[in-house]
C-alpha cells in the first residue's frame, strides 16, 4: 500500500506514484519509500541537521553545516527520469535518501545518505534495489559511484547486493561501477533479505515477550472478555497489560486506565474496541514501541466503502509508524510453545502443542480448523487468522515458518491470494523443507471474501493447479483432506516412490483399496493380500512383515474390518510393531475408526459417526489424551525424515487413506527431485528490447498489436528468429511473394477460425511452382471466403514436425504466465495446456513440455521422428525471460512453433502491448 500524502493536484509534474512502496526493514519494522518532492525541503533540512559531521563528510566529501537553498532546490526538484531521488520515511521523518543522476547514455551516478539513528536496518540496500529497478525502466543499465575509502558501509551496500562490481582507486576516491540488471546472485540476495525481514516481523507478532490488551470487558459474552479470558487461561508467559478505564482488575489481571499510563517496550497489541476507535490507538502504541497490532474488531472493509476507507487509513497509520497489522476482523493468534503459551483468539478450543502451523483467513472457518485439529488431537505450533488480510498475509506466515523449528508442516486455508506470484516463490522455498498443505478452490473474484482486495486471475483453474504444483504445495479440496494429509506427513516418513503394498482381512476390501491406489497413480506391487476374515493379530502381523520386507514396496496400506469379536487393539498393535521396524510409511484403515495410533495402551481411537464428530473433522491425531503434550511421549515407534515422532495414521475408509498417501507420494517426488537452475539464455539484448518497447508506447501510449516486423525485431533481441511471412490478397501477389522467398513455400490463412484448427484446413504446403501457388490460392480463397477467413500469407516451407503453441499473458494476479500446448484439437477442445510462472528453471521447462497429455507426439508418433526437445526448451527459456523482463507485453503467442528433429522454428507471432499495471511482485522489495 502506498500513499502520496498529498492531493494529486499538489504533486509535482511527472510524479511517479507507482514508485511508492512500503517495505519491511531488517529488524521487522516498516518504512515507506517514495519519490522526493519539493515540499520535502524542511524534512530534508531536519534529516541533514541530525546527521553527524562524519556522515555528512562521507556523503559530500566536505563539511556542510547546512544545505544551501540552491543545493536544496536541486536535491528536491528532479525530473523522475534522468534525475531520480527517493526518501525512506517513518512517522513522516526522513530516515534515508537515495538518488541517481544520469551521466551517460545508459549510466547514472548513484548516492545514498542514511540516518545515523537507523544504520543496520538495511535501508541502503532497499534504496539500491528500488533505484536500480526505476533506472532500468528508463533505459539505464549501469550505476557508477564515487565513495571515500573509509565509507565501508556504503561500499558494502554495493558489494553485498549481488552485482558484479568493478572498482578502481584514483585521487583518494574509490570509483565503483556495476551493471544493474538483476543477476541470479542479486535476485537471491534480494529474496534472502526479504525473507529475513518479513520472518522477523512475524516473529515479533507470534513470539511476544509482552502484550497489551485493549478492549477488555467485564461482560462474559463480549468479544473483549472472551479473548482476554483465553489469554489468561493459557497462562501467557510474558508481561500482560490490560486497559480498562473504570475497573482495577478483570479476570484476576490488574488493569491500567489508559495506554498513556504504560511504559514500553511492548511487543504486541491485541485490540477489540469498536472499529472507529482503533485508529486513535496508533500514536500511543507507537510510543510504546509496539511491533504489531492484532485487531479482532470487525466493522472495516467487510461492511462496505466507509469501512474500507477506515481500514486503509488504519493500515497507512500503522505502516507510517513502522508497525504490522493482523486483521482487522481477525480471529486471532496462537503460539503453543511452552516459552510463549498465547491464545489470543475467540476460540475456547486450543489444540495440544505440536508441530503443525496453521493459517486461516476466515474467522468462521478458523473455528472449524481449530476444532478439527483438537478433535484429532493434532498438535499445533502456531495459528494465525488474517481476517480482512489488510497487511499480514499467508506469504508473511510462510516466511516465518521457514525458520521456525517448532513447525514441521504447514496447513493453509486460503480464500484469496493478494500476491499469487510471491506466494508461489515463497511456497517453493518452504516446500523444499516442510510440507505445505493448501485448501484453495479458485482465484476468481467470486471467491474473494468481503473486506479482501485481490486482482482476479484471468487464468483457468487448471493454471492455478499447475502453478501450485510447480511450487511443491500439496493441494487439497477440504479441511478434512488437509488434516488427512497432515497426520501422515507429521508422523511418517516420505515415500521413496509410488509402489505400494495392500494388506487386508477381506478380499473385497483389498480389491477396492487396490483399485483406489491405481486410480490415484500408485502402483500396487505387493498384493492385495487378504488374510482370513477371522485371522488374529499375529496372522495380520505376518502378512504386514512380508509387505514391509518387500524391496519393491515404498509404502504400505493396511485395511481391517473388525469381526464380531473385537480385535481392534490387537490389530493396531500388529500394525504398530510391523511399521516400527521399517522406515517405509504406513497408513491404516480400521473401518469406523479414525485418528493416529500413539503406540500406547491408552492411544486415542475414536469411533466415527457420533454427534460430536463432523464430516470435516474426523477425530484423534496424536496419541496423548487432552491435556498431554501433543508430541506424545509414548509414540516413539520411530523417527521420520522430519526428525519427529512416528505414529500410525488411521483413516475411517480406504479411499481416505489412499488419497492422503497419493498426495504425500507426489510431494515426496517433488521434494526429492532436482529442481534445476534458473535459465539464463545467451545472446540477449535487453537494452535494444527496452528501446523498442519504449518507442512503441511513445507512439501509442494506450498500447496496440505489434506488426510482424516489430514482433520479429523484439524476438530477435532475445535470440528468437521469427520466420518472415508476406501478406497477399490475390494469386499474383502470392506468386510474387513465393518468388521473393524462394520455393518451396506455404500458403496459409491467418484467420483465428482456421489457424491451428484440425477441422478446417486453411493451409497448402510444399508449393514448388507458380502454377501450384495460383491453384492453391484460388482453391483456398473460394473455400474460405464464405467464412470470411480468406486472409492469407506466404511463408517459406519449414521441415515437417509437430506444431506447438507457446503463449504468455500478463495476468493481473500471477504477472507473467506461460502456457505450452500442441496445436490442434487437444488444445482447442480438450484444454490440454501446460502452465508455469517464470522465472523458470531448466527442469521447469522440461516438466512444462511433458505436462500435457499430447506430449508423446513430441517423442515420435506413427513413424514420425522425435523432435529435439532441447531446441524447443531453448525457445521456451527465451520467451520466459522476455515476458519476465517486459511487463508491457500484455500477451504473446508463438503459433505455430514447428518442432522437429533439428530445431524449433517460430513461424507465427501475435503480440500485444499495453501500459503495464504494477506487478504484484515487482523487481524490488515491497509489501504487496
Amino acid at each position: 500500500m502506498t500513499d502520496t500524502a498529498l492531493p494529486d493536484a499538489a504533486l509535482p509534474d511527472g510524479y511517479p506514484a507507482q514508485a511508492e512502496a512500503d517495505v519491511v526493514l531488517r529488524d521487522g519494522s516498516v518504512a515507506h519509500v517514495r519519490p522526493i518532492r519539493p515540499d520535502d525541503t524542511e524534512a530534508l533540512h531536519a534529516f541533514h541537521n541530525a546527521q553527524s559531521d562524519e556522515s555528512i563528510y562521507l556523503r559530500f566529501f566536505a563539511p556542510m553545516k547546512r544545505i544551501s537553498n540552491r543545493d536544496m532546490k536541486r536535491f528536491t526538484e528532479v525530473d523522475y527520469e534522468d534525475r531520480m531521488a527517493l526518501v525512506a520515511t517513518i512517522r513522516d521523518e526522513i530516515i534515508g535518501v537515495g538518488r541517481y543522476d544520469k551521466v551517460g547514455e545508459t549510466s547514472a551516478e548513484v548516492a545514498f545518505n542514511i540516518s545515523d539513528h537507523y544504520h543496520g536496518k538495511g535501508i541502503g540496500s532497499v534504496m539500491l534495489e528500488h533505484l536500480a529497478a526505476i533506472a532500468q525502466e528508463h533505459g539505464l543499465s549501469e550505476f557508477v559511484a564515487e565513495v571515500l575509502p573509509q565509507n565501508r558501509k556504503m561500499l558494502n551496500v554495493f558489494t553485498d547486493a549481488g552485482y558484479t562490481i568493478e572498482r578502481h582507486f584514483e585521487d583518494g576516491v574509490v570509483h565503483v561501477s556495476f551493471a544493474i540488471h538483476p543477476t541470479r546472485k542479486s535476485q537471491a540476495v534480494r529474496f534472502a533479505r526479504e525473507h529475513r525481514a518479513e520472518s522477523k516481523s512475524i516473529q515479533g507478532l507470534l513470539n511476544p515477550a509482552s502484550v497489551v490488551f485493549v478492549g477488555a470487558s467485564r461482560r462474559e459474552r463480549n468479544v473483549g472478555h472472551q479473548v482476554l479470558r483465553h489469554i489468561v487461561e493459557t497462562r501467557f508467559t510474558g508481561r500482560l497489560e490490560v486497559i480498562h478505564p473504570e475497573v482495577d482488575e478483570i479476570l484476576g489481571v490488574p488493569t491500567v486506565r489508559s495506554l498513556a499510563d504504560l511504559e514500553g517496550p511492548i511487543d504486541l497489541a491485541v485490540v477489540a474496541v469498536p472499529a472507529q476507535a482503533v485508529g486513535a490507538l496508533v500514536p500511543e502504541l507507537a510510543r510504546l514501541g509496539v511491533k504489531g497490532m492484532c485487531v479482532i474488531s470487525s466493522g472495516f472493509a467487510e461492511t462496505g466503502p466507509e469501512g474500507l476507507e477506515l481500514q486503509l487509513d488504519l493500515v497507512r497509520d500503522l505502516r507510517d509508524n513502522g508497525m504490522r497489522l493482523v486483521g482487522p476482523n481477525s480471529f486471532g493468534l496462537i503460539n503453543n510453545s511452552d516459552a510463549i503459551r498465547l491464545n489470543a483468539t475467540l476460540s475456547p478450543i486450543v489444540p495440544p502443542r505440536g508441530r503443525f502451523g496453521i493459517f486461516s483467513q476466515s474467522g468462521a472457518l478458523a473455528l472449524a480448523v481449530l476444532d478439527s485439529a483438537d478433535r484429532r488431537n493434532l498438535g499445533v505450533s502456531t495459528f494465525a487468522s488474517a481476517g480482512n488480510r489488510a497487511d499480514v498475509s499467508g506469504n508473511d506466515l510462510m516466511q516465518y515458518w521457514i525458520d521456525d523449528d517448532e513447525t514441521q508442516a504447514v496447513g493453509m486455508y486460503l480464500e484469496s491470494m493478494g500476491n499469487p506470484r510471491k506466494f508461489t516463490r515463497i511456497a517453493r522455498m518452504l516446500s523444499a523443507q516442510k510440507p505445505v498443505i493448501v485448501v484453495k478452490s479458485t482465484l476468481t473474484a467470486f471467491s474473494t471474501p468481503p473486506g479482501q482486495t485481490v486482482r482476479a486471475s484471468k487464468a483457468s483453474p487448471a493454471a492455478m493447479d499447475q502453478v501450485l504444483n510447480q511450487s511443491g504445495v500439496v493441494r487439497v479440496e477440504s479441511i478434512r483432506e488437509m488434516f488427512d494429509v497432515a497426520q501422515l506427513v507429521l508422523h511418517q516418513s516420505l515415500p521413496a516412490g509410488n509402489r505400494v503394498a495392500v494388506v487386508c482381512n477381506s478380499a473385497q476390501l483389498g480389491a477396492v483399496t487396490a483399485d483406489s491406489c491405481v486410480a490415484r497413480g500408485l502402483d500396487v506391487t505387493h498384493g492385495p493380500v487378504a488374510v482370513h476374515a477371522e485371522a488374529d493379530g499375529a496372522a495380520f502381523r505376518q502378512a504386514l512383515d512380508a509387505a514391509f520386507d518387500d524391496p519393491f514396496v515404498d509404502s504400505v496400506v493396511a485395511c481391517f474390518i473388525p469381526p464380531l469379536v473385537t480385535l481392534e487393539e490387537e490389530v493396531v498393535r500388529a500394525v504398530r510393531e510391523a511399521a516400527g521396524r521399517s522406515d517405509k510409511p504406513c497408513v491404516a484403515t480400521l473401518l469406523g475408526l479414525a485418528g493416529v495410533d500413539g503406540a500406547h495402551d491408552d492411544h486415542m481411537l475414536t469411533e466415527v459417526g457420533g454427534d460430536e464428530v463432523s464430516d470435516d473433522a474426523p477425530v484423534s491425531d496424536e496419541a496423548p489424551a487432552s491435556g498431554k503434550d501433543g508430541d506424545g511421549d509414548a509414540a516413539r515407534v520411530g523417527v521420520t525424515n522430519y526428525g519427529v515422532v512416528q505414529a500410525i495414521p488411521l483413516y475411517p475408509l480406504p479411499d481416505d487413506a489412499v488419497r492422503a498417501l497419493a498426495k504425500v507420494t507426489e510431494y515426496g517426488a517433488w521434494r526429492s527431485k532436482d529442481r534445476g537452475e534458473f535459465v539464463v539464455p545467451r545472446g540477449l539484448d535487453r537494452r535494444k528490447a527496452r528501446e523498442i518497447i519504449d518507442g512503441l508506447l511513445d507512439e501509442d501510449p494506450d498500447g496496440r498489436a505489434l506488426t510482424d516486423d516489430e514482433s520479429a525485431a523484439l524476438l530477435a533481441c532475445y535470440g528468437i528468429k521469427l520466420w518472415r511471412r508476406i501478406e497477399v490478397h490475390n494469386a499474383e501477389e502470392a506468386v510474387a511473394a513465393a518468388d521473393e522467398l524462394g520455393y518451396p513455400v506455404v500458403l496459409k490463412s491467418l484467420s483465428p477460425l482456421v489457424r491451428g484448427s484440425s477441422l478446417i484446413n486453411g493451409v497448402r504446403t510444399d508449393l514448388t511452382s507458380a502454377g501450384m501457388m495460383r491453384q492453391a490460392f484460388e482453391t483456398l480463397d473460394r473455400r474460405l471466403a464464405p467464412l470470411q477467413a480468406n486472409q492469407f500469407v506466404v511463408q517459406g516451407m519449414a521441415p515437417t514436425g509437430v506444431p506447438c503453441v507457446l503463449s504468455t499473458t500478463e495476468d493481473p494476479a500471477f504477472g507473467p504466465l506461460i502456457s505450452f500446448a500442441v496445436a490442434g484439437a487437444t488444445r482447442d477442445l480438450l484444454d490440454d495446456i501446460g502452465y508455469r510462472v517464470p522465472p523458470l528453471t531448466d527442469v521447469d521447462i522440461q516438466e512444462l513440455i511433458g505436462s500435457i497429455k499430447a506430449a508423446p507426439l513430441l517423442d515420435g508418433h506413427q513413424g514420425l521422428p522425435p523432435v529435439d526437445r532441447r531446441e524447443l526448451a531453448d525457445v521456451i527459456a527465451r520467451v520466459s525471460v522476455l515476458t519476465d523482463d517486459i511487463p508491457e507485453l500484455a500477451s504473446l503467442e508463438l503459433n505455430p512453433v514447428m518442432a522437429h528433429g533439428h530445431r524449433a522454428d517460430v513461424l507465427g507471432c501475435q503480440a500485444m502491448l499495453a501500459p503495464p499495471d504494477r506487478r504484484v511482485d515487482p523487481g524490488r522489495r515491497s509489501m504487496t
